[in-house]
């Protein structure tokens, strides 16, 4: 199913050069430094259950793709644990597999199922019991544990996504172990720093419980955040990750500031008030992250959960997220106006508006010690969505202000996948450089090396 040069350049002498040039990046180590895997897995090193359970369950890109052609989320048991007809799910899977033609969701399911499984045939109706039967075999066997495939993935690092109020119980399970594999968690304040988020005033009243701060007064309940992420630091966390839903900033006065959290406590703040709050808390935690050194990440553009079917059914990150426009250059200027000509301070920021990165983007990265761009995101992780970035990016932004890649998955056998669309995409890219004389191949390598490892290294301090 995988044709060796695929994603590099149709014409013979910029395919020669990106073949080159992704020989000596193809085997490198794997750094992770945002995703959405589960630090349990680790910790406990057991057997995944079955091939839904791997493969369909945890990743919203196919099911999503699956519900968008009228399969419901019942028939593919999603939310339930075990699955009760995992053959079955399967079989609707296989069956419907062609709706992935032309998808990354296709590039990185084939890598899998050729590099791990050795299935060579294309998965269908026709195929669906010899993958099924194969896979769950091969899942029995030691090399497949958790920890085995980690290692045989080549990770160096994987960062985790985790909640302020989470015990990070898991992460001490894996350090105390022994075992050698690196798994750091990321603070993700959102539960208890957006005040739309579900159950957000018992959310801090347990962040308060946590911390033995008074989170009911502004001082207490910003002396509580540091403190957690202190005890994510202490752990291995090298960044914090904010999923707002625009990329507003404020910059209030103290006794502003503790007025809007008094009134969002009480509950009586409209969307207006909400949204100012979620601005101001991105100015703390820019300040914050000054001061204890961890990166910071900003996620915006993205309504979420906009089918309110699913989401009063099964919760949130149900492939229900839709990207929306969103502005940059006025949205930030509060907090770069404090904080832009920190160099000591990193924030990486993200979009799902394409339309921003040239316009918007590159600017400011381009120009603003702090800011660094994030690699192209969820709906943009794709071969095509690679090369617009480069595109619309570099030549304002040059590649040095960009972090390399991140795979931001919760399935974490595409993770290798992910990784190798990126090298090749890169790959690709940098040979028409080449080929056009705006690049010697000597220097291309050197940047194929730092696309790969060292920009991402650097820019997440791991």
């Amino acid at each position: 199913m995988l044709h060796e040069d695929r994603l590099f350049p149709a014409e013979q002498k910029m395919r020669a050069i990106a073949r080159r040039l992704y020989d000596g990046i193809k085997d490198l180590p794997i750094v992770s430094p945002h995703g959405h895997t589960q630090a349990g897995w680790f910790a406990r090193n057991e057997p995944f259950p079955d091939p839904v359970t791997l493969l369909v369950q945890p990743d919203h890109y196919i099911f999503r793709m699956l519900y968008s052609q009228g399969i419901s989320l019942e028939e593919l048991e999603i939310g339930k644990t075990p699955v009760a007809e995992p053959r079955k799910v399967w079989h609707l899977f296989a069956s419907n597999y062609y709706l992935f033609r032309g998808t990354p969701s296709r590039l990185w399911l084939d890598y899998v199922f050729e590099n791990l499984f050795g299935l060579t045939e294309r998965l269908s109706a026709k195929t669906a019991d010899r993958y099924y039967d194969t896979i769950e075999a091969k899942l029995r066997e030691k090399q497949f544990l958790p920890r085995a495939l980690f290692e045989r993935f080549k990770i160096e690092v994987l960062a985790t996504t985790d909640s302020p109020l989470d015990s990070l119980s898991d992460h001490k399970a894996i350090r105390e172990s022994g075992w050698k594999g690196r798994i750091v968690p990321t603070f993700r304040p959102d539960p208890v720093v957006d005040p739309a988020f579900s159950g957000f005033s018992e959310n801090v009243s347990a962040l308060g419980e946590l911390t033995g701060e008074d989170t009911a007064s502004w001082r207490g309940y910003l002396r509580a955040l540091a403190s957690r992420r202190q005890y994510f630091k202490s752990m291995g966390a090298t960044a914090t990750d904010h999923g707002h839903p625009t990329a507003k900033t404020a910059d209030l006065s103290k006794s502003k500031a503790e007025w809007l959290f008094g009134k969002i406590l009480e509950g009586e703040a409209d969307e207006e008030h909400q949204e100012l709050f979620r601005a101001q808390m991105l100015t703390e935690m820019a300040w914050m992250s000054l001061e204890d050194g961890l990166v910071m990440q900003i996620h915006p553009g993205s309504v979420r959960n906009h089918n309110a079917q699913l989401y009063t059914r099964y919760g949130r990150d149900m492939g229900a997220d839709i990207p929306g426009p969103t502005d940059y250059v006025r949205a930030l200027k509060p907090l770069l106006d404090r904080f832009g000509n920190e160099s000591k301070l990193t924030i990486i920021l993200f979009t799902l508006d394409e339309t921003t990165f040239s316009r918007e983007l590159a600017p400011l990265a381009g120009h603003y010690p702090c800011l660094r761009l994030g690699p192209p995101w969820w709906f943009f992780d794709s071969p095509e969505g690679m090369r617009r970035f480069r595109l619309l990016v570099t030549e304002t932004a040059g590649f040095y202000n960009t972090v390399g890649f991140n795979d931001d998955t919760r399935a974490f056998l595409s993770i290798p996948a992910r990784h190798d669309v990126a090298r090749r995409s890169d790959a690709g890219f940098l040979a028409r450089m080449v080929a056009e004389h705006l690049l010697d191949e000597d220097e291309a390598a050197e940047l194929a090396q730092d696309l790969t490892l060292g920009l991402v290294k650097k820019a997440y301090r791991l």
